[in-house]
C-alpha cells in the first residue's frame, strides 16, 4: 500500500495570486476545506502550500482582517507536509501524526502534484482492510466447523 495507490488524485488547486473571496467561493462551490497553492513548471503544478478553511476563520475572520486586501499567498501555510508517491501508506500516517496534519501531499519524484490523503482517507482504507480481517477470520471458523465438525 502505496501514498500513490490510495491518494485522492482530483486535487483543487488555487495559484498564490488568488484573491481570498475567491478561495472561498471555490471552497463552497466545490464542497471542500482545502486547496494546494501550486506554482507552474511549464505543465506541472508543484505545491507550494495549501490553505484552508480554517485558515480563512483562524487568521482572516477572526483577527477582523478586510478579505478584499488579501491573496492566498498572504494566508496560505507555507509549511508543506509531503510525501513520495512510493511512500507507505503507514509511514504516510505516521508522518501525519508526528507533524500534527489532517492532510498530506502526495508528489511524484520530480515534485509535481500527485494527489493528497487526508486523515479521513486513511481511516476510511483502515476500517476497511479491518473489516476484511474479520471477515477472514469468520471464515476460517465456518470452514474449520465444516470440516471438523
Amino acid at each position: 500500500m502505496t501514498a500513490g495507490e490510495y491518494c485522492n488524485r482530483e486535487v483543487m488547486i488555487v495559484e498564490p495570486e488568488v484573491s481570498i473571496s475567491e478561495v472561498a467561493s471555490m471552497m463552497r462551490e466545490h464542497h471542500i476545506g482545502t486547496l494546494v497553492v501550486v506554482e507552474r513548471e511549464g505543465d506541472m503544478p508543484h505545491p507550494i502550500g495549501v490553505i484552508t478553511d480554517r485558515d480563512l476563520v483562524i487568521d482572516v475572520i477572526a483577527q477582523q482582517v478586510p478579505v478584499d486586501a488579501l491573496v492566498v499567498k498572504d494566508v496560505m501555510n507555507k509549511e508543506l507536509v509531503s510525501v513520495i508517491e512510493q511512500e507507505t501508506l503507514l509511514n504516510t500516517i505516521a508522518l501525519m501524526h508526528s507533524k500534527g496534519v489532517r492532510r498530506i501531499i502526495v508528489v511524484a519524484d520530480n515534485g509535481s502534484l500527485q494527489g493528497i490523503i487526508s486523515a479521513d482517507d486513511a481511516i476510511e482504507l483502515l476500517a476497511e482492510a479491518m473489516n476484511n480481517l474479520c471477515h477472514l477470520v469468520r471464515r476460517e471458523i465456518a470452514n474449520e466447523q465444516i470440516m471438523h465438525p
